[in-house]
């Protein structure tokens, strides 16, 4: 297997490959094609299943000069460390990779798996984003 260097530890990096194992799973089974909600769904089973803590739609925080603007709703966030942002989309755009650098930022969390589920093989759909 390739190694590439990273700046996350050994067991982010493990968890991470644990959560893409999920996310696959309900690939393989739904297929393409389905709203982003039922991936979502199915993405929670898949990791409750797989003993995996997660938090779905956790709120945080947006600040502006000391000031919260709002909360905003994070698709899932796993064991307080990964950032789930779940797509089903045509294709990701440099706008898709800039909101999730922003809820990166706002969450405070290392790292994100930007997963778009409307592509024929998941793993062309995944992208990694480390803050």
């Amino acid at each position: 297997m390739l190694r590439i260097p990273t700046p996350l530890s050994h067991g982010l990096e493990e968890l991470i490959h644990r959560v893409i194992g999920c996310c696959i799973n309900v690939h393989r089974d739904l297929g393409p094609g389905l709203l982003e909600n039922v991936y979502a769904r199915a993405g929670r089973i898949e990791l409750t299943q797989a003993g995996i803590s997660y938090e779905a739609e956790k709120a945080v925080p947006i600040m502006y000069r000391g000031e919260v603007l709002c909360h905003h709703r994070l698709d899932i966030v796993v064991a307080d460390t990964l950032l789930l942002e779940l797509k089903a989309v045509d294709y990701i755009t440099p706008v898709h990779r800039a909101q999730v650098l922003s809820y990166l930022r706002v969450s405070q969390l290392p790292v994100a798996l930007l997963i778009n589920f409307n592509v024929p093989i998941l793993q062309d759909g995944i992208k990694r984003i480390i803050l």
